[in-house]
């Protein structure tokens, strides 16, 4: 290499952002995910074998999915080939398709075809890797920040294996600061920067998991400052983090696994939990009615009887929502989702008609008994409907001894938790009096 390449080759670095030229150049320097790339994990074992298949990353922005997948082809000495789905289309991927096979076919190295945003493709466009995946002259990496078994084909997906990206924890993003400090070559050691600990540590904490924020934030930071040595103190720190915006899309993953959040946790009566996702999801901008409609099937699914408050204060909720609308519905929101977490729970009525209805789907339908019958029209009582009926408000106590199924059957099992411990305790009277009426012929007689 010449030194007018050299002198270019550095040039175009140092145009770079900071975390373009820090982005690891072996394996051994990638940092996080090590749920299935740490030693004995399963794609370490497929490189250190030799069997990389082709893969899918599914996960946030700034985990590091487009930089394993290059770690990935120097790993496996092949070529490196990179499509971007929101940019490419068919045309674009059988060319590739038909370089990669050409130079197997020559004997040359295999291909590693990395697709961003692979999600974005169209059926056709992902119909078009089959053949060559299948026949293996491409390993193919896509990257997808959607739920691939929902918005990747099938085929596609059944074919690859699926790695789950997980946001960088704390301790990891502030090594890779550290390490970017400290680099002579591609990182600030340039600089004389004295950071402090809690400067560093704000940085990886505001970043939520994403390295490329992180190391932006620390860069600006760096240049920014009049001072030298620099002095990156957690004002300066503060300055130089931009807000991020809320990735949240209301009919995708975000809004769906925010709101079993949500739901769990309320279910889980920790009102902090349910209070966090509630302003997660309002902050997203998702639908106040959305969220009114899930508080309300709450109410009956995880309290019930427990406390029967519960669904009158949901279905006020959802009522004043709809009249006052944002923002002011955030405090009815708000105590609604309070309120349900600290309430007595109950899934029992939830329970009971599920096995009711599992019975019906189960073939085990019932007559009805003739003494339940309709007896209100002409004929009924030729045909006995009606016969040996007790009007319930005639009977002792509002109960009258009388079988309302013809067989045992034993659904709704209170609680012993808020006011089902009541309903309990008075259902126990009723059940045992109703039960006498089953030995006994409906007209009462011996």
């Amino acid at each position: 290499m010449s030194l007018f390449e050299q002198a270019e080759r550095a040039s175009l670095r140092n145009a770079q952002p900071l975390a373009a030229r820090m982005r690891p150049v072996r394996l051994s320097e990638f940092v996080g995910q090590q749920h299935f790339l740490g030693e004995g994990k399963l794609l370490r074992r497929l490189v250190q074998a030799d069997r990389l298949g082709s893969v899918l990353f599914y996960g946030p922005p700034g985990t590091g999915k487009t930089t394993l997948a290059r770690l990935l082809a120097t790993e496996s000495l092949s070529r490196f080939r990179q499509l971007n789905a929101v940019t490419s289309g068919v045309k674009d991927v059988r060319e590739l398709l038909e370089e990669a096979r050409d130079e197997v076919a020559t004997g040359g190295r295999k291909t590693v075809l990395f697709i961003d945003e692979i999600h974005r493709f169209n059926k056709t466009q992902q119909d078009a890797l089959l053949p060559d995946v299948e026949d293996g002259i491409v390993t193919l990496i896509g990257a997808t920040t959607a739920n691939p078994f929902f918005a990747v084909n099938s085929a596609l997906v059944s074919r690859s294996q699926v790695f789950q990206f997980e946001p960088l924890t704390i301790d990891e993003i502030s090594s890779l600061l550290s390490r970017a400090l400290k680099d002579q070559d591609r990182g600030l050691g340039q600089y004389d920067v004295n950071i402090s600990a809690e400067a560093l540590e704000y940085l990886a904490r505001v970043s939520d998991g994403d390295a490329r924020r992180a190391l932006a934030a620390l860069e600006i930071g760096v240049l920014s400052s009049q001072d030298r040595p620099v002095q990156f103190d957690l004002a300066l720190a503060a300055e130089s983090v931009q807000r991020k915006s809320i990735e949240y899309d209301g009919t995708g993953d975000a809004h769906y696994d925010a709101a079993s959040a949500l739901i769990k946790s309320i279910r889980g009566s920790d009102p902090d939990a349910g209070l966090y996702w509630l302003a997660r999801m309002l902050e997203g901008g998702e639908d106040v009615r959305f969220l009114c409609r899930r508080l309300v099937i709450l109410a009956s699914e995880d309290i019930g009887n427990a406390d029967p408050q519960a669904l009158s204060l949901a279905v006020a909720a959802m009522q004043a929502c709809e009249f006052v609308g944002l923002p002011e519905c955030q405090l009815t929101l708000s105590q609604a989702v309070t309120y349900l977490a600290c309430a007595p729970k109950s899934n029992a009525a939830t329970v009971a008609i599920g096995e009711a209805r599992q019975d019906i789907r189960e073939g085990r339908l019932l007559p009805v008994p003739v003494h339940l019958r309709d007896s209100h029209y002409q004929g009924a009582r030729q045909l006995g409907h009606g016969k040996g009926y007790e009007y319930s408000h005639d009977a002792d106590g509002g109960v009258a001894a009388q079988d309302y199924l013809g067989v045992d059957r034993c659904y709704y099992r209170p609680v012993d938790r808020g006011f089902e411990r009541e309903l309990a305790e008075r259902l126990d009277q009723i059940r045992a009096r109703l039960k006498a009426a089953k030995t006994e012929p409906a007209d009462g007689s011996k």
